[in-house]
């Protein structure tokens, strides 16, 4: 919400003195997030003058049109001669009123303006349009055309409103109240202890029978609605200049008259209004539910199909608007046509003004399954007042009656659904107790009275709640409001008091000793959003029904591309590499560690938790139990160079074995044996993939997979070639290893190594071989290494050789060469007999 502070004036008597900056403060301290604060005009310096055309006179030769002007400034320019001054637009004619830009002055940007020879001419000066002033869109994109009232020689500073401070606030959902200047006033009356002049306050006609005919068939929907019938309206009036540069500031673009005025309503009084050509509209205004597949097309020129859930205005003709969202182009305001043989003007000169209140969650949800958030919308979404549409239809009637020069029908229609006041009890000491505090009764009692609530009783209080705080709902929204206004800064501060003794549990310790590792082998790391969209899966080429894609989805995501927690770390790291990848660096190594989100089967139900006290073991159970399983993954992305190449070496690219590796090094952290072998899952190549598996409580489970991607995958995402990924479930990985590492043991006996090399069908994984070879050599066996993978015509087609470095040690004695060749030859042994391993050379 931008806040012109000289718009915030007419509200408030904020001191002379004050600046945007003080104000900005005084509002943050009430709780409003103020996100900058705008300096418009600065820089600016005059002489920058109302201006009458005189003489036109076009210039060719030129690849674009050029005009050499002469223009009347009065005595602005110190002679009273007209000004000539070269321009090339085309939208002002003879005797139009312009703003004329003197030398000597200083634009926006500090752009200085002096004489200047140029297509031929002399230019002593530049008339101007809004974008040069910073005035902001004007819909024309050229020249500012003033009305003829305005006196040649005005200072156009002034009467443009130049020179202001612009607040901009970002509005929370809970502070809907505040997406009006109504509303921002409000709080800044309170900041200050000034009295509160309220837009809002009225006089409006009594409802009556004669007014334009509406019917609500929805009232759950909409439960107030308002109309009011202008006719007589001039379709040449123009919004005036304040109206436009107020629009302007508040970051809207002026576009005629008529819809100006709802515009400028909505940010004064915060109820979005819509303004329906009288003559387009057939028959009674209706209001109810769409039909499934319904069409209709807005005011964007857009046709849509509508959900049952939409609500709808409607004629006898059908759908007229989508409510509380966006009107429909078949009664809009249509704009003034001149004849240009009699010069006869025509427009829309009867309008019949909608004021009403619609239902936040359903408008919410037509905004957002439609992609089609108005100004309106977000205001509906966070809140309406419903006590102001009354107030804000009388404001567009009186200003299109004193504008455009309509007439007022004495027909008030308000159609109203059965209601009453919220209240909400509270002891009086309440906030107190939430805050830690004492603030007393009289304090509590004054500010909630400052919000606009009425309040009765002494030490259990019934609070009445106004119509503008839809959020305030229990007891704790009103201790909020009270030490909001009394300042947070005001809170005690107290740290809890840790017991001594515990430091990070076993879990928190393999996180970190899980990043200090990768780390160490060189990755960096990504940390990335948690939140996926499910298209990500088909990229991925998980199956249909793998377990990954059973997501949790958000109510209320920040993109609707991403409604849903991610399953997966590796889309996060994907992008990352990625985006990486496009701006350059192209040698990348990235790591993530983090909580994956699981569906539950039932999906439980969170409960709120109170704060005034401690939750109680049950209720905190309660709520961790409608959470969905969170284990916590590490992952690993490589592409490019691995090593780099100089003068030491090639070096060598990334490649599957890296990411086998870096689950290797977690293991390692997790003090467990983490077995590899080959295995075929969802985006790895089926060739090139290795499935991570640990004992955990005597059973294999594969806890993870690690290899190159496919190459459909590394297409479909935009990767780089030869892309490798690694993901461990690191949970499972600490359950496999136990709570505590175990030191390795130092022998003080020499180790006896042994190599073999064994010819086995290409086809056999050399991890089968490995896991054979272990199980032989038996005990004394220390450590297997495979240190060469050989395939050619000296092993036969079909073959491949495997050489592995055994090495062999006992705990308490020397080895005798006997006694370790006995061990070699009892693990080929058992290598022949499970895999047909033969030895090289034999």
């Amino acid at each position: 919400m931008r806040v012109p502070l000289s718009w915030l004036r007419e509200y408030v008597d904020l001191p002379a003195g004050e600046t945007g900056r003080d104000v900005a403060a005084k509002l943050v301290d009430a709780g409003l997030e103020v996100e900058t604060v705008e300096q418009l005009g600065g820089g600016l310096k005059g002489p920058l003058v109302v201006g009458q055309v005189l003489t036109i006179e076009e210039l060719g030769g030129f690849r674009k049109p050029i005009r050499f002007c002469t223009v009347d400034v009065g005595s602005a320019n110190g002679t009273g001669e007209p000004q000539e001054i070269v321009c090339g637009a085309r939208n002002f004619a003879v005797g139009d009123k312009v703003v004329v830009v003197l030398p000597g002055a200083v634009l926006p940007g500090d752009f200085a303006i002096a004489a200047r020879k140029t297509y031929g001419r002399t230019s002593h000066g530049m008339i101007c349009s809004g974008d040069e002033l910073g005035m902001g869109d004007d819909g024309t994109h050229g020249i500012i055309v003033l009305p003829h009232e305005h006196e040649v020689g005005t200072d156009a500073i002034e009467l443009l409103q130049l020179v202001d401070e612009v607040l901009d606030i970002d509005i929370t959902p809970d502070r809907g109240y505040c997406m009006s200047m109504r509303g921002v006033a409000r709080e800044a009356a309170t900041a200050y202890g000034l009295p509160l002049r309220d837009p809002a306050l009225l006089d409006v006609p009594q409802p009556n029978s004669y007014g334009y005919p509406v019917k609500v068939d929805d009232p759950a929907g909409c439960d107030r609605f308002t109309a009011r019938t202008v006719t007589g309206l001039d379709p040449d009036a123009r919004s005036p200049i304040w109206l436009t540069r107020r629009l302007q500031k508040a970051g809207m673009r002026p576009i005629s008259l008529a819809v100006d005025i709802t515009n400028y309503v909505m940010l004064e009084l915060g109820q979005p209004l819509h303004a329906y050509d009288r003559s387009s509209i057939d028959g009674t205004i209706g209001v109810r539910r769409a039909e499934q597949g319904e069409k209709f097309t807005t005011l964007d020129g857009v046709k849509r199909t509508l959900d049952a859930e939409d609500l709808v205005i409607t004629d006898n003709s059908g759908p007229i608007g989508l409510a509380g969202v966006m009107g429909g182009a078949n009664t809009e305001i249509a704009d003034s046509v001149t004849d240009p043989e009699t010069g006869q003007v025509t427009g829309t000169t009867d309008v019949v003004i909608e004021a009403a209140h619609f239902d936040s969650v359903s408008i919410s949800r037509t905004a957002r399954r439609l992609k089609l958030s108005s100004e309106a919308s977000k205001r509906f979404e966070r809140g309406v007042d419903p006590q102001a549409a009354a107030a804000a239809a009388q404001r567009t009637v009186d200003l299109l009656v004193l504008l455009a020069g309509g007439t007022a029908e004495a027909g008030v229609t308000e159609v109203l659904a059965p209601g009453a006041p919220r209240t909400i009890a509270m002891p009086a000491d309440h906030p107190d107790r939430v805050a830690g505090m004492e603030y007393g009764r009289e304090t509590v009692v004054r500010r909630l009275q400052e919000i606009g609530c009425d309040v009765y009783g002494q030490d259990e209080l019934v609070v009445t709640v106004p119509s503008w705080r839809p959020d305030l709902a229990a007891p704790n929204d009103l201790a909020e409001e009270v030490i909001r206004l009394e300042g947070y800064g005001n809170l005690p501060s107290t740290l809890p008091q840790v017991p001594s003794g515990r430091g990070l549990t076993a879990r928190q310790q393999l996180h970190r000793r899980v990043g200090r590792a990768l780390a160490g082998a060189g990755y960096v790391e990504a940390l990335s959003y948690p939140f996926i969209g499910e298209g990500v899966f088909d990229q991925l080429q998980l199956p249909a029904h793998d377990i990954a894609r059973q997501v949790v989805k958000l109510v209320n995501p920040i993109s609707d591309e991403e409604p849903a927690l991610r399953t997966t770390l590796l889309p996060g790291l994907l992008g990352a590499l990625r985006r990486n990848d496009s701006r350059g660096s192209h040698d990348l190594a990235l790591f993530e560690t983090g909580s994956v989100f699981r569906a539950a089967a039932q999906p439980g139900v969170a409960v709120r938790l109170p704060v005034d006290r401690r939750p109680t073991d049950e209720e905190i159970a309660t709520l961790n139990a409608a959470l969905p399983a969170q284990p916590r993954y590490a992952a690993v992305v490589l592409a490019g160079a691995r090593e780099q190449a100089g003068w030491w070496g090639k070096g060598r690219p990334a490649d599957w074995a890296d990411a086998v590796q870096a689950a290797r090094a977690l293991a390692v952290e997790a003090g467990t044996e983490l077995v590899v072998r080959q295995g075929q899952y969802g985006p790895w190549h089926p060739g090139r993939c290795a499935e991570l598996v640990v004992t955990l409580r005597g059973v294999e489970q594969v806890i993870g997979h690690a290899g190159e991607l496919h190459p459909r995958v590394v297409k479909a995402m935009g990767l780089p070639a030869r892309t490798s990924a690694m993901e461990i479930d690191l949970d499972r990985l600490a359950a496999a290893g136990g709570e505590a590492l175990q030191a390795p043991r130092i022998s003080s006996f020499p180790v006896a190594t042994q190599d073999v090399a064994l010819i086995v069908d290409a086809s056999v994984p050399a991890s089968s071989v490995e896991a054979a070879l272990r199980k032989g050599a038996g005990e004394l066996l220390e450590s297997l290494r495979l240190f060469d993978v050989f395939t050619g015509e000296q092993v036969g087609e079909g073959k491949k050789s495997l050489a592995y470095a055994l090495r062999f040690r006992a705990a308490d004695r020397t080895l005798t060469a006997e006694e370790s060749t006995a061990a070699r030859d009892a693990a080929v042994a058992l290598a022949g007999e499970r895999t047909g391993a033969v030895l090289r050379g034999a």
